[in-house]
């Protein structure tokens, strides 16, 4: 078997894992989480969508995470796989240790988290394009980061749209020569909830004295462990798309 069947295959196997009905932890968790979330004031659900909505429009629109690592045109897939395990190995300890320093913390560090491993993230997914070959420099690629996003931490129904519009990149990019009308058209409700339903079990461990900052650390690791799996393979399947 070459490199790129064995690709081909551990891409089908990641969607056969997205779209497997969920698990007694994953539906336990879920419904526990909808139970605090419901307690929770609007107020402060209204603060946690405009943190989301301002570090993605950053991302989306500024250069803050726009890597100094080139892009990496001409690297074969093989070679951008083994160093993008290298980015992401790194980018777990980043995220371990903020876990670990802001679960140790409290209430109010866990708040402090909330935004800042989203940043984690994005520094990551940006790097990572550079890898595999993507100037973040242009809009429709921030867009795919987005969408990558997205993909890592929805429901089985969003995950499947979001599947459909990567394999169709090569013909949906062509819509975002523009950030004109995308900021507008975002439901960014809808987004900051299905971030929020996938990592509310692992964060909420966080916040439990005595364990905060060993479950703080796991949970950004994992969380890291997600985004990674899922954006590296949605970067494999361009490469593999693009002949």
């Amino acid at each position: 078997m070459n490199y790129e069947q064995k690709v081909h295959n551990e891409i089908a196997a990641l969607e056969s894992r997205f779209f497997k009905p969920p698990g007694w932890l994953e539906r336990t968790s879920k419904t526990i989480g909808k139970r605090i979330n419901d307690l929770i004031p609007a107020k402060v659900h209204d603060v946690i969508t405009a943190t989301i909505k301002s570090i993605v429009r950053t991302a989306l629109f500024g250069a803050e995470y726009t890597p100094k690592r080139p892009v990496q045109r001409t690297l074969h897939l093989e070679l951008a796989d083994q160093e993008a395990k290298r980015l992401l190995s790194l980018y777990q300890k980043i995220a371990a240790a903020e876990g670990a320093g802001t679960g140790a913390g409290g209430i109010v560090l866990n708040i402090v988290d909330f935004p800042a491993l989203i940043a984690i993230k994005m520094k990551f997914l940006f790097e990572l394009a550079h890898i595999y070959g993507y100037d973040t420099k242009h809009f429709p690629e921030r867009v795919f980061i987005l969408k990558v996003f997205q993909m890592a931490f929805s429901g089985s129904e969003q995950r499947a749209k979001l599947l459909d519009s990567i394999k169709r990149w090569d013909t949906e990019k062509e819509l975002w020569f523009s950030d004109t009308e995308y900021s507008k058209n975002m439901d960014w409700e809808t987004f900051q909830k299905e971030y929020r339903d996938a990592i509310d079990f692992r964060k909420m461990l966080q916040m439990v004295p005595g364990i905060g900052a060993v479950a703080g650390a796991w949970a950004n690791y994992t969380i890291l462990e997600e985004l990674g799996e899922t954006a590296k393979n949605a970067y494999r399947l361009r490469r593999l798309n693009e002949g």
